[in-house]
């Protein structure tokens, strides 16, 4: 009989913690499997309190949470039932700029439950979630106070629960904390409907009606086990056909890879092309400006000397040729010497106005100008006298 006892107590105990295996792994399962759909939805509206998906996330998620989480016992040492609100109440109290306080001072959610979806609520519009799980489970004193052996929490899959939640950081919520999500008296019920699929492919062994018939012919007497080996063979074969497809399957995927690494590589090449091209266009761009700009200077700087220049020449020029016209004597006695030869004094005058000129030409550069308005002078001052000596009117009597 004891060793009987030990052999019951044994499985009971195999039992159990395969059960709780199971669990877990169905919960973390299904709640990835959520967060996909949650994501899907974000991409054509804003994720309420009325979505479906949202709604099975947070039972989901209610659950995890809650799964093998211990009493709170009593002074009588009864073991009363506990949220999950109040582990995360305790455990997140020292992050910086939390929701705690906020939730604990809410008025119209009474409840622990209800303080517990109101959180869930909370962090997801804060983009938080995954954080608050992070510290939470970074207390393990807390945790292994709060929960059971065999719990999601103190598991691996707690790493994996964190992993999955941060996904959720890119989602924009928008939720009702005075909504009836938040009524803590009903407990969460996942729906695991949407996350059930089965297709029935064209090779499959046997279709609705067969099994409705197998089904119907089970209890009778004509059913004999003969029947049993063509399925087994067609069973065989359908299975080669598929892994024949899947290989096709893979062959084309790893053609199209390859051609679309190198459409990438020849991309790539053309793009650094473009680039080297556009900084020597960039470069030429920058030298034609500064170019530009050094000649522009130099052009307002001619301008301005030509001004200044243009300015001292008509203050200067009057002033000029009435000095060079007072210093030119026509007194014929001094014209003439004896011999009837001009005096060359006259003409010294003449030479001596040259310096003057050039004076006056300050902006008249060019040589050739210069000389043309050198003789042009000279000739007009030398002239005159000869003119009015040769006259007969001053010929000497």
């Amino acid at each position: 009989m004891a060793s009987l006892s030990l052999g019951l107590n044994l499985s009971r105990k195999k039992n159990i913690s395969r059960n709780a295996a199971v669990e877990r792994k169905n919960l973390i399962t299904v709640c990835r499997f959520s967060v996909k759909t949650l994501i899907d939805r974000s991409c054509f509206e804003t994720i309420d309190d009325s979505a479906p998906e949202f709604v099975n996330f947070a039972s989901i998620l209610e659950h995890i949470l809650s799964h093998r989480l211990k009493g709170q016992i009593t002074w009588f040492g009864y073991e009363s039932p506990r949220s999950f609100w109040d582990y995360i109440r305790v455990a997140c109290s020292k992050m910086p700029h939390s929701c705690i306080c906020s939730i604990e001072n809410m008025e119209n959610v009474s409840s622990s439950r209800a303080k517990g979806r109101a959180w869930i609520r909370v962090a997801l519009m804060e983009k938080r979630l995954s954080e608050y799980i992070t510290a939470a489970l970074r207390d393990f004193k807390t945790t292994r106070r709060f929960y059971d052996d065999g719990a999601i929490v103190l598991g691996e899959e707690a790493n994996m629960l964190a992993g999955m939640l941060l996904g959720l950081n890119a989602i924009d919520f928008s939720f009702c904390l005075k909504g009836e999500g938040l009524d803590g008296t009903f407990p969460a019920v996942i729906d695991y409907t949407p996350y059930l699929k089965f297709t029935q492919s064209s090779d499959s062994i046997s279709s609705d009606e067969e099994e409705l018939r197998t089904l119907g012919s089970s209890g009778s007497e004509s059913s004999s086990p003969e029947n049993i080996g063509p399925p087994f063979i067609m069973d065989e074969n359908s299975w080669y056909n598929k892994c024949k497809r899947v290989e096709q399957k893979y062959r084309l995927a790893l053609e199209q890879k390859g051609y679309l690494e190198e459409l990438v590589r020849l991309r790539e090449a053309q793009l650094l092309d473009s680039v080297s091209q556009n900084k020597l266009v960039l470069k030429r761009i920058e030298d034609t400006e500064l170019n530009h700009k050094l000649e522009k200077e130099q052009l307002e700087y001619i301008i301005v000397e030509l001004q200044d220049q243009l300015k001292s020449f008509q203050s200067l020029g009057p002033l000029s040729a009435d000095a060079s016209f007072s210093q030119i004597s026509f007194d014929p006695g001094q014209s003439q010497d004896g011999n009837g030869k001009h005096d060359d004094s006259h003409l010294s005058l003449g030479k001596e106005d040259t310096p003057s000129l050039l004076g006056l030409c300050g902006s008249l550069t060019s040589v050739a100008s210069y000389k043309s308005l050198t003789s042009l002078k000279s000739s007009e001052y030398l002239a005159s006298p000869t003119t009015e000596m040769t006259s007969p009117g001053l010929t000497p009597s």
